[in-house]
Formats: structure tokens, sequence, C-alpha cells
């Protein structure tokens, strides 16, 4: 049976509807290590309807609601890079690891870059999360989702009511409703 596409606004469903309740997704606190929210990240995974995927942020929550940050893989990536890379330009960073310029491997001190991963491992995560800077509401509509997620170039937003985030919305969700649309 095909899937008619909605006539009206009030059709359409809402964020509440798609959001993935708070409790439900991986979340770190602010003062746990980047080791910690790795391997959480590692370990989570999501159902949403009969779709299983792996979280690309994690919520940083204080106090089992307060919503103080987020926390993207590439955000532990870049928290983890060793202190002696950091403080080097990016173009010897980039260099550092290019075998067609070095093609002598065993010059290449990688057992000081893991030694300076794992040191930076023990960071406590608000070192390197994100602010939240948009939400969006759960009787909001899936289009205004899609847009403050275009206009923002944003993959999640916290939902809030009265100042308490209830949940989350992913890009993914959102675009498997848009996909709903075309069928």
């Amino acid at each position: 049976m095909e899937r008619m596409a909605p006539t009206s606004p009030d059709a359409m469903r809402r964020v509440a509807e798609v959001m993935i309740p708070l409790d439900r997704y991986p979340s770190v606190h602010p003062d746990d290590t980047l080791r910690h929210a790795v391997a959480v990240i590692e370990e989570a995974h999501l159902e949403v309807g009969r779709r299983r995927s792996l979280p690309r942020v994690l919520l940083v929550v204080e106090n089992h609601e307060e919503l103080v940050g987020i926390l993207r893989r590439r955000d532990i990536m870049r928290g983890l890079e060793p202190p002696f890379l950091v403080s080097q330009r990016m173009e010897y960073r980039k260099k550092f690891f290019d075998i067609a310029v070095d093609p002598n491997l065993s010059e290449l001190p990688f057992d000081r870059v893991v030694k300076g991963i794992r040191a930076q491992a023990d960071r406590p995560v608000r070192d390197v999360m994100c602010r939240v800077d948009a939400t969006i509401h759960p009787d909001d509509h899936i289009m205004k989702a899609v847009y403050e997620m275009v206009s923002l170039n944003l993959s999640l937003l916290p939902v809030e009511q009265d100042g308490r985030v209830l949940g989350v919305i992913r890009s993914v969700d959102v675009f498997h409703e848009l996909a709903q649309l075309l069928v």
C-alpha cells in the first residue's frame, strides 16, 4: 500500500513524534573523561522505529536532565590530539603523517603519539564539548526541524519545553520523514 503525502501542514508529523527521549539517548557528564566518552559512543546504538543506528553525538548532561552541551566524535578526536602536535602549525601536523613526504615510517614517533593520545584521554569532556545554540519545541512541525538543521548546519537538535530538555531530534530521522513524503 502506497503512503500518501500529507495534504495540509497539520497532517505533517511533529517533532515529539520523531524525537528520541532524553533517557534513551547516550550521554556523559561534563566531568567525565574523554576516555569514558569514547567508551560510551563505541557501545551505544539507537533504535528508532525498526531502524538501528549509531550516535554521532553524545549529550553532555548535568543533574540527569540539564543539557549543558554536546560532544561530537570530531570533538573527541580533536581533544585527543597530543599537545606536541597541537602546538605545531597545521602544515607540519599534516606533513607529520604524510608517508609520501617521509617514507621511512620508523622515523615517525608513533609511540610518542600513542602516549600523547592516552594522556589526553584523561581530559574532562567539558574541555572540548560544544555549547547548545539552538533548540526546538516538541509541537513544532518536522519542516521547522529541517529549516533549523539546514540553516544552522546541525545534525541534532535538543527538544525543549518550558526550559526542560525532553529529548533530541536527529537529521537522519528528519531525513527519513522527508523520504516518507516522497513515496
